[in-house]
């Protein structure tokens, strides 16, 4: 991936760094690409997409038939966007005036048919998501969300505005997660939950209203978790869960019996909450 300045993968005062589109990307004869858009090396652009100004798209991505690449939009290399999908919407927000904010896109997404994802509401504000997500068919990411690395989105998910998906959390469809809300790192959302308040890491949860149902030990076990720190997280899980213990006392009993790396993180998840954590 280029080495953009300021850490940031567009701004728009630095585009005269860069060709517009570089000889050795493939650009259908039926796509409109705007002359100020920078497409970088080895993409490949199909037929019938459009890509607005000022928008920065890097090497080696794939956008399918009839993506449409709004203003302000960047992403990163190996991105692969399939057919009907369109990025940079104006936020579907009421007091939404226009001025000029992003979507922020890393590497390696698979971002699949008929996915809409907006750029912020606030002026110069953005909506980021990460490096290596798996999005598929027909959702909605709304302005301002942060969508972290190695996430699966399933089909039919609708996420409101100002939500978190941290690290390798798994949402399965179709559902509809709550404004500012917050899924933490591998996390599970079964279908057809009401996500309304915030889901600590490494447990799974379900149903409407939203309830924990358990740890989600084929997520740790695939991301390398061991044995002795999987056993610490399910004593967490009964401690918070299933002891009958206030918040505040169950946090406090697994900093004292399991201490380690992840529960200090789930502890501090929760802690750290603005809309609160199911617990029944």
């Amino acid at each position: 991936m280029r080495n953009w300045p300021s850490g940031t993968l567009l701004e728009t005062r630095y585009y005269h760094w860069f060709v517009p589109i570089d000889p050795s990307a493939s650009i259908a004869p039926t796509a409109r690409v705007h002359p100020d858009a920078v497409i970088g090396e080895g993409t490949r652009v199909d037929e019938f997409c459009v890509i607005e100004q000022e928008v920065v798209i890097g090497a080696n991505c794939v956008l399918e038939p009839y993506v449409y690449v709004k203003r302000w939009t960047s992403m990163g290399d190996r991105n692969q966007i399939s057919s009907g999908t369109v990025l940079g919407t104006d936020p579907l927000d009421k007091n939404f005036t226009g001025d000029r904010s992003y979507l922020r896109i890393g590497n390696g997404n698979r971002i699949r048919e008929h996915f809409t994802i907006s750029r912020a509401t606030r002026a110069e504000g953005e909506t980021v998501i990460g490096n290596d997500n798996y999005v598929m068919t027909s959702g909605h990411i709304a302005h301002d969300c942060r969508i972290g690395n190695n996430t699966v989105i399933c089909s039919c998910v609708l996420v409101a505005g100002y939500v978190e998906v941290q690290d390798q959390a798994f949402i399965s469809g179709p559902l509809g997660i709550h404004q500012f809300s917050k899924i933490g790192r591998l996390a599970m959302i079964g279908g057809m939950t009401r996500v309304n308040q915030d889901a600590p890491p490494f447990f799974t949860y379900a149903g409407s209203p939203m309830r924990p149902k358990g740890v989600n030990l084929v997520g740790l076990r695939r991301a390398g978790f061991g044995a002795e720190e999987i056993r610490g997280i399910k004593r967490a899980y009964v401690l918070l869960y299933r002891s009958g213990l206030k918040l505040e006392e169950a946090l406090k009993r697994i900093c004292i019996e399991v201490p380690s790396e992840s529960t200090r993180e789930l502890v501090a998840f929760i802690r750290s909450s603005k809309r609160g954590i199911c617990r029944e």
